[in-house]
């Protein structure tokens, strides 16, 4: 058995947590390599010993990918596992951290990886395009969510949103989130969209400060396909991100098409502990 183990540089000082986790899996007789999801800002200030590899080469016969993070971390590192379909296991180092099923204190349940003693859970992602006029200018896929907004202007704008091309919603905010079950606890939520079960298969559409008193947040079934049609900007601007990465600008005119995607992703699953026991401790309820 061959894992990947993927810290993020500016969660795991040190490295601390990583080297715990490749010592213990080595004892189990586990193959490990050591990859950062991304390329830090002070590759230098990391420890001198690591000895780094590149993941697309070692995502090649890897059988599983831990991460070393919050949420964030965890998309970032999703995207290498879904290109090489293999499951991803997340240690908790962020504030909140909904998809991870580790806290660094038990790092010593590695050991069940070698002998098999873990499940697989399966999550819903959204491919999603932008078509300007006919053509098709941006691709990409997001396993929390899309979100259209304003950036950081504070000027509204416009956008109708459609499900199988019927109006559902249209009205000046500061944008829109469309997100997948997995995402109902991140953003979406926040802006006062509904909690939904990860494993569930809906596309949840909410708006963000919408101007108008009756517009609300949208469950709809995964077979739809949504699409969002940002108004005229004139000196406005409007930004696409997937999972939080790197925004790009929209134009007038522009439609975000979305729908449940092929291909899902898989979260190693060990501790049984419920989504509910999750949300209540990780909102602080307990």
């Amino acid at each position: 058995m061959k894992i990947i183990l993927s810290p993020n540089p500016y969660r795991d000082k040190g490295m601390v947590a990583v080297r715990e986790a490749e010592q213990i899996l080595k004892s189990v007789g586990v193959e490990t390599a050591l990859c950062l999801p991304f390329r830090p800002d002070h590759l230098n200030e990391l420890p001198r010993d690591l000895h780094l590899k590149d993941i697309h080469t070692e995502l090649k016969n890897a059988d599983m990918i831990i991460c070393f993070g919050g949420d964030g971390t965890i998309l970032h590192s999703a995207r290498f596992a879904r290109s090489a379909n293999i499951p991803i296991l997340g240690v908790n180092m962020g504030s909140v951290g909904f998809m991870a099923e580790l806290e660094v204190s038990e790092l010593p349940m590695l050991r069940r990886l070698a002998e098999g003693k873990y499940t697989t859970e399966s999550r819903m992602m959204l491919e999603m395009r932008v078509l300007r006029g006919e053509r098709t200018i941006f691709r990409d896929t997001a396993l929390n969510d899309v979100v259209i907004s304003n950036g950081a202007v504070a000027r509204v704008i416009d956008v109708a949103v459609f499900g199988d091309k019927v109006k559902i919603m249209e009205y000046s905010g500061d944008g829109v989130i469309v997100c997948t079950p997995t995402g109902s606890t991140a953003y979406s939520m926040s802006a006062g969209g509904p909690i939904v079960e990860p494993t569930a298969e809906n596309i949840i559409i909410t708006p963000i400060c919408a101007h108008d008193l009756l517009t609300k947040s949208c469950v709809l079934g995964k077979e739809r396909t949504v699409a969002v049609k940002v108004g005229h900007l004139s000196h406005k601007s409007a930004y696409l991100s997937a999972d939080g990465g790197r925004a790009f600008r929209l134009s007038g005119g522009d439609i975000v098409e979305m729908r449940c995607a092929s291909q899902k992703l898989n979260l190693v699953r060990m501790t049984g502990r419920s989504f509910y026991e999750l949300l209540n401790q990780k909102l602080g309820r307990n």
